[in-house]
């Protein structure tokens, strides 16, 4: 293994010396950096061609894909009510909602807003696999009447006799962008909500505002959920309200979020994780209230918060101390009396200051097994200044929308040659299609479903923008020997740098498929332009449609035909990555059928990048491990979840894969029997600022999940490795860490209940302010 580990690194340093620019396609005379939209010109998506496809439709022929609201009756005039035809818009075309299907990813649907007011009198009801988008360059307003009735304006988990559409942790791919949401017409003294968000993985808020009451003692609220397994949000401003939002789920990330003048800004009501960062707050009574007490742990970085007298209310003492888990990094505080009250006591004091590292929770240091309970300053993690922006914040980009190009800076993949049924071979379209465009225009896939059967190339300075989560999917032998692996979509070429962006794709596989490297990541963004090359609201799925479902590959059945990938995403030593939401998962049921499902993926995500590398997202399921980070550098990463194959420890891992010595596999020489959930060796400046690493079962059994014993261990960090984690949680693990493979914390020791919180380990004894 450590000879391995030094030729990645000898390679990667000749990889390094090597600086390619982007790119140009064949028929470009010069790069793309800007847009050329006139003033008072659509947005894009309004006027390119609608051709996209749902081959797996029950009425594929005729389904429509995209959908403009207006084409369904919609005035957008702020008099007519437009609720029926939204929803009409919505659910046309056999989708899945109102209880008659638990999921599908058979009826995507992109629902287009353009500018406009949109009256609404009821809920718009976001059916699975929906995508709702306005209009980027003038966003459209959805304003309730003053009679609205119903849950929220937009509510993706409706109830119908008390019973919610969809299961709570199955409830995916969901996004809504580019929306002002006015409530500001229902009476103040009425319950009234922007948002009802019960999602789970691959969804997404992004350019979002709500406006809301700012009379004293109002009842209206910007967002609500309570349930679920999620997720992402980001840019999103809340105006007034009696709370910003008011949320409750088991791990979520929140990126650039400002809630202005609200009475509560976040009301958390529970979590086992969550991760806020970038957040802005003003003039508000209280910023975080988690008095609650059902909030397992809570990490905020880069925060501003002003002319707002309470920060953070914290839950009462009780007989757990770690009970309600708190970290907090470079905050910002102006004009703040309370900056962490408990229970109606200061337990650390306001003013105008900077809180550079705090917690409150139980610290651990090494390999020491018993932590210490702190209530003040801890370990300030230095972060790597490729990771920040000129502010010392993380940096943050949110979803590239291009509201400033027009319609004939784009290149169809379908227009020019590749079909998307989920049967034509398309690798030699797509390829010609990069190789002819790539650089000067932005590369559309039209939805469907685009068969590859050798690699798709895809060069450094290339942007690609999907259409409801377009599938780019691996099939044939090329990608079937696990001993002779092939990449799928290969992003640059080792060295190259480029601006270089992904949007709304899905990459999968048709499988068998053992030999898969899904997603090999090569690319390295600019000097100068931080974040420029990554990947947003785009994931890895094993499974639906693909050969690997419940028909073939059922829990239970060790089916060979069943393989999935050899690794999802490679990111290598010369790239960097920005990955928003990125979601890597290998199905453990189908999500077009009832069955759970016995799938095999070698390994999550491989990481040997020397940085900037920023990860917010999810990897479940693969046999060796979610995340290895192998001789890696300068990784921001949070919020990081992840589950372990419900199948194991039968068989155990690394079956039914082999040790790769190649790709430094773990070797499960001390009696570990299940995947890691995060696996580090080699690896420096690495930020973990939140994560949830859970094992539910073994063996598709949860009784293990009473004594803790599902997993005996699930994080570990050898000893040449510099990693600072924050608020970690686990759930049905023993030890929560591990130091080269022996378990140094115990879970009982932070244990809240299901899920066991950890505020801080570093791997050696700080030096604390």
């Amino acid at each position: 293994m450590v000879l391995a580990s030094l030729l990645f690194l000898a390679l990667g340093a000749i990889v390094s010396q090597i600086t390619q620019v982007a790119a140009i396609g064949s028929a470009c005379n010069a790069p793309l950096t800007k847009g050329n939209a006139t003033w008072g010109e659509p947005y894009w998506l309004e006027n390119i061609p609608h051709q996209g496809m749902a081959p797996f439709a029950p009425n594929a022929t005729s389904y429509k894909v995209f959908r403009n609201v207006k084409e369904y009756g919609a005035y957008g005039d702020g008099v007519h009510d437009d609720t029926a035809a939204i929803n009409a818009a919505i659910y046309t075309g056999s989708r899945c909602g109102n209880l008659t299907c638990g999921s599908s990813t058979t009826t995507p649907a992109v629902v287009y807003f353009p500018a406009g007011t949109y009256l609404v009198s009821t809920p718009l009801q976001a059916y699975y696999y929906t995508v709702m988008v306005g209009d980027a360059r003038t966003p459209p307003t959805l304003l309730a009447s003053a009679n609205f009735t119903g849950l929220a304006v937009i509510d993706a988990d409706p109830y119908t006799n008390n019973t919610n559409w969809y299961i709570n942790q199955d409830n995916f791919y969901r996004s809504v962008r580019n929306f002002v949401i006015d409530l500001t017409r229902m009476p103040a003294n009425v319950s009234a909500t922007g948002i009802h968000w019960e999602v789970s993985q691959a969804t997404s808020l992004v350019n979002v505002v709500v406006n809301m009451s700012t009379q004293p003692g109002n009842d209206h609220q910007g967002m609500s959920f309570c349930y679920q397994s999620g997720g992402f949000m980001g840019d999103l401003v809340f105006n007034g309200g009696k709370y910003g939002i008011w949320v409750g789920n088991q791990q979520f990330t929140v990126r650039n979020m400002t809630v202005n003048n609200a009475n509560t800004a976040v009301f958390g009501s529970w979590n086992w994780g969550w991760t806020y960062q970038r957040i802005v707050i003003n003039d508000c009574q209280v910023g975080f209230n988690l008095s609650g007490g059902g909030v397992g742990g809570e990490a905020i970085i880069d925060a501003v918060v002003t002319n707002t007298p309470v920060f953070i209310k914290t839950p009462p003492p009780t007989n757990v101390s770690v009970a309600g888990s708190l970290v907090l990094k470079n905050i910002h505080l102006n004009n703040v009396s309370t900056a962490v009250m408990e229970n109606g006591t200061t337990i650390l004091a306001g003013g105008t200051t900077t809180i550079d590292s705090w917690g409150k929770g139980n610290v651990y240091t090494g390999t020491h097994p018993n932590g210490t309970f702190t209530q003040g300053n801890i370990y300030d993690a230095e972060v790597d200044w490729s990771l920040l922006d000129s502010n010392g914040f993380i940096v943050s980009k949110g979803h590239p929308m291009y509201a400033d190009y027009s319609v004939n800076q784009f290149k169809s993949v379908r227009s020019l040659g590749a079909v998307g049924d989920g049967m034509t071979d398309d690798t030699e379209a797509i390829n010609a299609v990069l190789a002819k465009y790539a650089g000067c225009y932005i590369i559309y896939f039209d939805a469907g479903i685009y068969k590859v059967t050798s690699t798709i190339q895809v060069p450094a300075g290339t942007l690609i923008v999907g259409e409801a989560w377009t599938q780019i999917m691996g099939a044939g032998l090329n990608f079937n020997n696990k001993e002779d692996p092939n990449v799928v979509v290969q992003v640059g070429t080792p060295g190259s740098q480029g601006v270089t962006e992904i949007t709304d794709i899905v990459f999968t596989t048709q499988g068998p498929t053992a030999g898969a490297i899904v997603v090999e990541w090569n690319v390295h963004e600019p000097a100068g332009l931080q974040g420029a090359a990554g990947m947003w609201d785009s994931h890895i799925r094993l499974a639906n449609g693909t050969h690997l479902q419940d028909a073939e590959c059922r829990a239970g059945l060790l089916n060979p035909e069943c393989f999935a990938a050899f690794i999802g995403l490679h990111i290598t030593y010369g790239a960097s990555a920005y990955l928003e939401g990125t979601w890597v998962w290998l199905a453990d049921h189908d999500l077009d059928g009832v069955d759970q499902l016995t799938l095999f993926s070698g390994r999550g995500i491989l990481s040997n990048s020397q940085g900037p590398v920023w990860m917010i997202g999810t990897s479940e399921h693969h046999v060796l491990y979610q995340y290895g980070l192998v001789g890696a550098k300068n990784h921001y990463m949070g919020l990081i979840q992840t589950e372990t194959p419900y199948f194991q420890p039968d068989p155990a891992p690394p079956a039914p894969f082999d040790i790769s010595a190649v790709y430094d596999d773990p070797t499960f020489e001390h009696g570990m029997n299940m995947a890691w959930g995060l696996w580090v060796q080699s690896s420096t400046d690495i930020i973990v600022f939140g994560a949830g690493h859970y094992s539910f079962f073994q063996n598709y059994s949860a009784t293990c999940e009473a004594n803790t014993t599902c997993q005996p261990q699930i994080v570990n960090v050898d000893w040449t490795s510099s990693v600072s984690i924050y608020s970690l949680a686990t759930v049905g693990t023993t030890y929560q860490v591990s130091v080269v493979e022996n378990g140094i914390i115990y879970f009982s020791n932070d244990s809240e209940g299901f899920s066991s919180t950890v505020t801080l380990w570093s791997p050696e004894l700080p030096i604390y302010p």
